[in-house]
């Protein structure tokens, strides 16, 4: 099913993670905790060599913990580029048309015009789905995905997030019973517990 992780790409991601997306500095996060750096994901997640990485490093967490999603996705827009890239990742693998994961995006909220959306893309109520986020400080982000997603009709089978920041909002998910999968943490960034406010 789809492209196979390689046993570089952890390494990579990090090394890419800590080149373009971690910043020094005193920054008030969307908690509301102060932190002596930020993660802008993005500028990994949006890039050409982070779109494959991550995109075979999220395909495989699925496959070992055996999930079967018909698509992933997560609220936008941090959650966007790593939604796609594991739907590109899935796609032209041995496991066929049924192993082909698609995307879709939960809007912060519902458009006011047209068909009145909160959930675009590719889902239908009834399918199991994963939902994804680039970097889980508080959990919110993730919360917030999950509701609007079981709302409609979905399962979720759990979340994968690229970056953990350590702290609490994994343990917030697993506390109501969420699975979580992190590609890595910032302890593993070597960033460690360096915010500076509660």
């Amino acid at each position: 099913m789809g492209a196979a992780a390689t046993a570089d790409d952890l390494d990579e991601l990090r090394k890419l993670l800590l080149r373009r997306a971690v910043t020094h500095g005193d920054f008030v996060l969307s908690s509301g905790r102060r932190s002596s750096y930020y993660i802008d994901c993005r500028l990994a997640t949006m890039s050409a060599e982070g779109m494959i990485r991550i995109g075979r490093l999220g395909l495989s967490a699925i496959q070992q913990q055996g999930w079967k999603p018909a698509a992933v996705g997560g609220l936008t827009m941090g959650a966007d580029p790593v939604a796609y890239a594991i739907a590109a990742a899935s796609y032209g693998g041995s496991g066929g048309p049924e192993a082909v994961i698609d995307a879709f995006s939960v809007r912060k909220q519902a458009k006011e015009h047209g068909t009145g959306r909160l959930i675009e893309g590719n889902f239908s109520a009834g399918r199991a789905v994963v939902v994804v986020e680039d970097v889980i400080t508080s959990g919110g982000s993730a919360l917030t995905a999950i509701a609007a997603v079981e709302t409609a009709g979905a399962t979720v089978l759990g979340v994968i997030a690229v970056v953990d920041r350590e702290q609490g909002g994994r343990a917030k998910l697993e506390g109501q019973g969420r699975v979580v999968v992190t590609l890595t943490t910032a302890g593993e960034l070597g960033l460690g517990q360096s915010n500076t406010g509660t």
